[in-house]
Parts: C-alpha cells; sequence; structure tokens
C-alpha cells in the first residue's frame, strides 16, 4: 500500500454517521464505504432506502440504528447500546436542522428543537462513543460545525448559537481526549448545495449575493464535504486536533 493510500484508508474501521439520509451525511457514509470502512447508520427512521442502496454498490451492508435526535437523552442512550456489542472508530455528527425566523418572533420550542438536534445531542452522542475510544487509546470524531460557528448569520439565531457550540464541544473534547489518541475535529461547510440552503438558492438575488463572495464562484457539493471527512477519519490527520476546518470556496477569505 502506497503512502497516500495508507493515509486515506478506512479499512478495518467502523463508523457510525448521523444524519445519512441525503446531502452531506449521505455523501460522508458512501465515501467512507468506498475507502473500506463497515458503517453504522444513526437515523430518527428507517427510510434509508436511498443511502443503503448506494452503500451497498460501494461493497458495504451497513447496520442501522434508529434514534430521534430531538430527543437527545434516547439518542445517547442508543449510542451507549450500540457501542456495547459494536466497536466505533469513527464517530461523524452530520445531523443537523435549522428554522429560519426573525430573532424577535423566534420561538422557544423552535429554538429548542433546534439545540437538542445540533447541540445537545452532538454531546451525548461524542460522549458515548467516545469513552471506549479514550479507553482503547484511538478514534476519530468529526462534527459538522458551519460557517455560523465563526459568524452570527441572519434569522437563524438558534442554529448559529448551536453550531458556535459544535465548534466549542470540538475544542473541549480535544483538549481532554487528544493525548488519548482519540482526534476530535469539525468541518464547517460553507454554502452548500442541499435541503438545508433550497430557499437561498431559489431565492435569486440571495443567491447571487452567496456567489458574489464566495472566491470559487460555485455553490459546493456534498461531495467536497466527505473528502475532507475521509482525511479527518484516517491516519493521515493524527496530529490535527481541535481544528475548525472551512470547506467553503474561500467564503472566510473574502
Amino acid at each position: 500500500m502506497s503512502f497516500l493510500e495508507e493515509a486515506f484508508s478506512l479499512a478495518g474501521r467502523t463508523a457510525l454517521v448521523t444524519g445519512a439520509r441525503r446531502g452531506i451525511g449521505q455523501a460522508i457514509a458512501v465515501a467512507f464505504a468506498r475507502a473500506g470502512a463497515d458503517v453504522v447508520l444513526l437515523a430518527r427512521d428507517s427510510r434509508l432506502e436511498e443511502t443503503v442502496g448506494l452503500l451497498a454498490e460501494a461493497g458495504c451492508r451497513p447496520r442501522v440504528v434508529e434514534a430521534d435526535l430531538a430527543e437527545p437523552e434516547a439518542a445517547g442512550a442508543a449510542v451507549r447500546e450500540l457501542v456495547q456489542s459494536q466497536r466505533v472508530d469513527i464517530l461523524v455528527n452530520n445531523a443537523g436542522t435549522i428554522l429560519r425566523a426573525d430573532a424577535a418572533d423566534y420561538g422557544y420550542a423552535d429554538w429548542q428543537t433546534v439545540v437538542n438536534i445540533n447541540q445537545n445531542s452532538t454531546w451525548l452522542i461524542s460522549q458515548e462513543a467516545g469513552r471506549p475510544m479514550v479507553e482503547r487509546g484511538a478514534g476519530k470524531i468529526i462534527n459538522i460545525a458551519s460557517l455560523l460557528s465563526f459568524q452570527g448569520g441572519i434569522r437563524v439565531p438558534a442554529y448559529t448559537a448551536s453550531k458556535h457550540a459544535v465548534a466549542g464541544i470540538t475544542k473541549a473534547l480535544a483538549n481532554e481526549w487528544a493525548g488519548s489518541g482519540v482526534q476530535v475535529n469539525a468541518i464547517a461547510p460553507g454554502y452548500i448545495a442541499t435541503d438545508n440552503t433550497t430557499d437561498l438558492r431559489a431565492d435569486e438575488g440571495r443567491s447571487q449575493e452567496i456567489l458574489g463572495r464566495i472566491p470559487a464562484g460555485r455553490w459546493g457539493n456534498a461531495s467536497d464535504i466527505a473528502g475532507t471527512a475521509v482525511f479527518l477519519a484516517g491516519p493521515g490527520s493524527d496530529y490535527i486536533n481541535g481544528h475548525i476546518l472551512p470547506v467553503d470556496g474561500g467564503w472566510l477569505a473574502r
């Protein structure tokens, strides 16, 4: 095996990916399978036929764990049960949601929903999957942050707060676990063509504003994030800890 093949190989490893029914999570799960990993999918329901089919094409028969991340304690319990029978070498906390409203009118129930899925479940799942990683002395945790881990955004206060928290959780866990051989990092996607950005892309004026600030001159694709995730999951990133890596076409540099 060449140096590059070894640096990016996930052969013999098991990855747990949340929110893989479509978009970024699906692309990461498929990329992991193509890199040789076994994949476990954690989702609210079993409507994963498309992802399971793509994984089968990549030579992987995934295990599916059902858990609603809007109920963080239940999601954490599901992962606690999983790791008792299944070694998890790689965790990707991808599942997330976004609800838009003016800050003055933002409902507390919506705030709680977003924070529970994006922040609280990320914390509890990381804790449950990370504990045995620390005990073994090896593991990778990749959180999906956001450009709004750095910026404030407009009409998405709960999303912004939760994604700032994801960045903080990433750094806090890295500080405690790096010495035990567990690398905890995050990817901060830029403007990616997924369901979460459908409304923005449909707004011609806003879409052009966004494109005008991206040096790459295009919206990102889920595959742009998947390749980065394979790198952070593999041996080539063993000395990267607590980093929030923007994959944004240059947005933050503008």
